[in-house]
């Protein structure tokens, strides 16, 4: 076995990513020689923030829904053939997402596998909300009321460390999505703090992957522009990275989608707001000399990452109540149809505002507002709409108070009998908003934190 070469698969590149992806990814590593290693990216920042009030409402809960999705499938095969699992889908409650592994292995019958629990991103810990609200806001909304979760992006030293233990998974919360693949290549190859090259194609690694299918044709794909061969059965991608920081990006084997230099440049790009200088909690990523080569049939050769210095400021998302949203539908179809629509629009919109709140209303006919700027122009080249045609009235509210927005929605509702002629096909939706806010924090005040559960080396 060589360990100048890791391989790094993705199964997921966000919370609800299709289930069945890891499967040939661990088909295709389980064949490969050398270090392997499967991620899965789970956690944005609003899915965070509702893990955080998940696990108010019940300590045991608030790691990511999909855990068991994505873990129970491949857990068994991947222990078998020694490939290592590491994802953020610790969320809010790493410890408890370890413990639910732990019982799925044993339902599965499998060995016990030795978890590391990584912690120490949840800045409310360590930090007042007085002290937070101190930080200027660096992008997003200015920080209201009931913040919710406030979880910083800390690095990958810790997920080496927690591999450096012997974990066979490693379950983190809040971790900049690179540090993924970055822990393991840290942890095999022993990169040092300051060989800054060598972290940049890692983070660059990271980056390619964390996504999963855009990078193998999936988010690329355009038809007529940019066609994907069977993109309902994409294969997501493995990376094979070298001591000396060589990457080479393919796909599960038996699998649709497409690696080229296209897709892959399109995911170096994506959220790259400074090609110069990608802020990253281990490295600032330099991508402007990066070259991307076909190798062959859906290999491609990435090279040429630089390195500088990383921050002395780690990235937080502070996560707040954003009140509600209340949103309702209700159709017309047949003669006179738009009409009708219409009048429905123009009764709901009379009664919400005679109300007097100071919510944000917004009403709209799906089919008319889709053909029209908003006016009555319509866009370039789109026909107006024929008035027997097929419309919704779409009713929304944006407001502090839930009543608001059930009450607009009864108001649709009500429109069966008070409103006009051959209303159907009510629907609601009412949820809790969050909103967030990003903030640069002092690294020294976080002390990330490896614990372990499950067997022992």
């Amino acid at each position: 076995m060589t360990r100048d070469l890791v391989h790094i698969g993705c199964g997921a590149g966000f919370a609800g990513d299709r289930k069945d992806a890891g499967g040939p990814v661990v088909d295709t590593l389980a064949k490969r020689d050398g270090p392997k290693y499967l991620i899965f990216e789970t956690l944005a920042e609003r899915t965070l923030a509702l893990a955080q009030k998940q696990k108010l409402k019940n300590p045991e809960k608030g790691y990511s829904p999909f855990l068991e999705a994505y873990v129970r499938p491949v857990l068994q095969r991947c222990l078998e053939h020694k490939i290592r699992i590491v994802s953020n889908f610790g969320a809010a409650n790493p410890m408890g997402g370890a413990r639910k592994i732990l019982e799925i292995a044993r339902e599965l019958g499998c060995r016990t596998p030795r978890i590391a629990v990584v912690s120490g991103d949840d800045l409310l810990a360590v930090m007042n909300e007085g002290e937070i609200r101190a930080h200027k806001t660096i992008e997003g909304l200015p920080i209201g009321d009931g913040i919710v979760a406030a979880n910083t992006y800390i690095g990958a030293r810790p997920i080496a460390e927690a591999l450096a233990g012997g974990a066979d998974i490693v379950v983190v919360g809040r971790t900049t999505d690179p540090a993924l693949v970055l822990g393991p290549l840290i942890h095999e190859f022993g990169w040092a703090e300051d060989d800054w090259d060598r972290l940049a194609a890692g983070t660059l690694a990271g980056h390619l992957l964390e996504c999963g299918a855009q990078v193998t044709g999936a988010y690329f794909a355009d038809p007529g522009f940019k066609d994907v061969p069977d993109l309902a059965h994409v294969g997501f991608p493995v990376a094979t990275i070298g001591r000396d920081g060589a990457i080479t990006v393919s796909k599960a084997e038996n699998t649709g989608g497409a690696v080229t230099p296209a897709s892959v440049m399109e995911q170096i790009l994506y959220e790259m707001h400074d090609p110069s200088a990608y802020l990253t909690a281990d490295v600032v990523l330099d991508i402007t000399g990066v070259t991307v080569t076909q190798e062959s049939e859906n290999v491609v050769a990435v090279s040429g990452a630089k390195g500088k210095p990383r921050p002395d400021t780690l990235k937080t998302t502070v996560s707040f109540d954003g009140g509600w949203l209340g949103e309702a539908e209700i159709s017309y179809a047949g003669p006179n149809a738009l009409a009708r629509a219409e009048l429905a629009r123009d009764v709901i919109r009379e009664r919400c505002l005679e109300r007097g709140s100071n919510a944000e209303y917004r009403f709209d006919i799906v089919g008319l507002s889709s053909t029209f700027d908003g006016g009555s122009a319509p866009y370039p080249g789109r026909p107006a709409p024929a008035p027997d045609g097929d419309f919704r009235v779409r009713a929304a509210v944006s407001c502090h108070s839930k009543e608001v927005a059930e009450d607009l929605a009864d108001e649709v509702l009500s429109l069966y009998c008070s409103g006009p002629a051959g209303g159907g096909g009510f629907r609601r939706n009412i949820t809790a908003q969050i909103h967030t806010a990003s903030i640069l924090v002092d690294r020294d005040r976080l002390a990330p934190s490896v614990g372990y559960c499950g067997a022992e080396i």
